[in-house]
C-alpha cells in the first residue's frame, strides 16, 4: 500500500473540512470528526497542522493563490473584455462549486474570527476579486463596449453577491441548480446592466 504524501494528505485533510462544513457547518469542524471522515487519528492530524485554525487558514490561502491567481491571470489576458466577463464569472463559479463549503467558511471566519491576519487575508481576497473584475469592465468601457456611466463600485457588489447566493440557494436547497445554465444566465444579467 502506497503512504500518501505530506502535500496530499494535507489536501485530503483540508476537503474533509470544506465537506463537514458544505454538509454540517463549521461549527461540527472537530479533529474527531475530521480524524473520522478521512480515516485518521487525531494525533496524524496534528502531525500535519499544529491547530484546527491552521486547517482553515491553509484554505483561505489557497483561496488567495488559487482562485485570485486565476482571476488575475483573466483580467491581464488579452482577451476581449465580454470573453473575459464569462471567464471570470465562470472560474469563480466553477472554483466555488468544485471546493463545496468554502463560501460559508469564508463568510464565517470574516464573521466570527479576531484574528488580523485572516482578516488581511480575507479582506485582500475580496478586495481583489472586485479590483479585477472592475479592471475588465473598465477595460470594456473604454473600448466602447459598455456603458460609460456604468458605477464600477456598484456593478463589482453585484457580482461578489453572485457566488455568496449561489452557495448559499445550494445549502439551503432554496432552488434546484443546473450548473450548465447558471454562469451563462449571470453574465446575460450582468451585460443587461453595463451594456
Amino acid at each position: 500500500m502506497n503512504r500518501k504524501t505530506t502535500h496530499d494528505r494535507k489536501e485530503e485533510i483540508k476537503q474533509a473540512v470544506l465537506k463537514i462544513i458544505k454538509e454540517s457547518g463549521i461549527k461540527a469542524v472537530s479533529t474527531k470528526r475530521l480524524a473520522a471522515e478521512i480515516g485518521l487519528s487525531e494525533g496524524a492530524i496534528f502531525r500535519h497542522f499544529e491547530k484546527k485554525s491552521d486547517i482553515i487558514r491553509s484554505i483561505v490561502d489557497d483561496v488567495a493563490q488559487d482562485l485570485i491567481g486565476n482571476l488575475k491571470e483573466i483580467a491581464e489576458s488579452d482577451l476581449p473584455p465580454r470573453e473575459k466577463l464569462e471567464k471570470y464569472l465562470c472560474t469563480t463559479i466553477n472554483y466555488l462549486l468544485e471546493n463545496n463549503g468554502i463560501t460559508i467558511l469564508l463568510l464565517s471566519e470574516a464573521t466570527y474570527n479576531n484574528d488580523s491576519g485572516m482578516l488581511d487575508k480575507l479582506r485582500y481576497i475580496f478586495n481583489a476579486q472586485r479590483r479585477y473584475f472592475e479592471q475588465i469592465i473598465r477595460q470594456g468601457i473604454d473600448l466602447g463596449i459598455w456603458r460609460p456611466d456604468v458605477k464600477l463600485n456598484d456593478v463589482s457588489l453585484l457580482y461578489m453577491g453572485i457566488p455568496i447566493t449561489l452557495n448559499t440557494s445550494i445549502v439551503l436547497g432554496i432552488y434546484p441548480f443546473d450548473r450548465r445554465h447558471f454562469c451563462k444566465d449571470m453574465i446575460g444579467q450582468i451585460e443587461r446592466l453595463i451594456s
